[in-house]
């Protein structure tokens, strides 16, 4: 770029009053994305992409912020699930149906249940950790449209948050503060799969740790 195309300001050129414009308002096929549809919750590919050599997550929610995070983890950790399809050949996002967890989420964000809601995720890296975080209140909604003797079709136009109605994006500094959360201040740490063993599994093991510790006490005392 040669100096002639180059206005120069100096320190004139102010950011007050610019907004970013948010990257929903674009095409983001190769963004992180996940999406909430039918009971579902599924990211897409480009989650998978980013971290290439990792099957297992967790789902952390933090109420307070409205934030969703999927934090990479071993399968032996608690409230570990599989996110994609393994394969000899490329992995695929997995659908997992959750409805406890799909009406937790709907019911915190006041959500309709008939509709579909896709939400753009950002990679951050906090206490050592890589992790995608997700603004619940930042989301895509694809409306479904009933009409009479047909099946009900979702829109492929998305509906934004009324907030956005009459704004490009956040005002620029407020932009550069907006995912500076601390990841583990006020997470809960949600289990997708709804699996009633784990819960009898998980008294189970309580029994036992208490049988074990009995038994211990009385070997001590004779």
């Amino acid at each position: 770029m040669s100096d002639g195309d180059v206005i120069e300001l100096g320190k004139e050129f102010d950011y007050d009053g610019f907004q970013v414009v948010r990257r929903e308002f674009f095409a983001h096929t190769n963004e992180p994305s996940i999406t909430f549809n039918n009971f579902k919750v599924y990211v897409n590919a480009a989650c998978l992409s980013r971290f290439q050599a990792v099957d297992y997550v967790q789902v952390l929610v933090n109420s307070d912020s409205k934030i969703l995070a999927i934090r990479p983890c071993m399968e032996e950790e608690r409230d570990a699930f599989s996110w994609c399809v393994p394969g000899s050949g490329r992995r695929k996002p997995r659908q997992i149906t959750c409805r406890l967890f799909f009406a937790k989420v709907f019911s915190l964000m006041d959500w309709n249940t008939d509709y579909r809601y896709k939400l753009l995720g950002k990679v951050i890296h906090a206490n050592d950790e890589y992790l995608i975080a997700f603004d619940l209140s930042a989301t895509e909604v694809y409306q479904r449209v009933y009409k009479d003797g047909q099946k009900p079709k979702t829109s492929r136009t998305p509906v934004f948050p009324e907030g956005w109605q009459n704004q490009f994006g956040l005002p620029f500094k407020e932009h550069r503060n907006s995912m500076q959360i601390n990841i583990f201040d006020g997470y809960a740490v949600y289990g997708i799969k709804e699996n009633a063993a784990s819960a009898a599994e998980t008294t189970e093991e309580n029994s036992q740790l208490e049988m074990d510790h009995d038994a211990l006490q009385g070997g001590s005392v004779g």
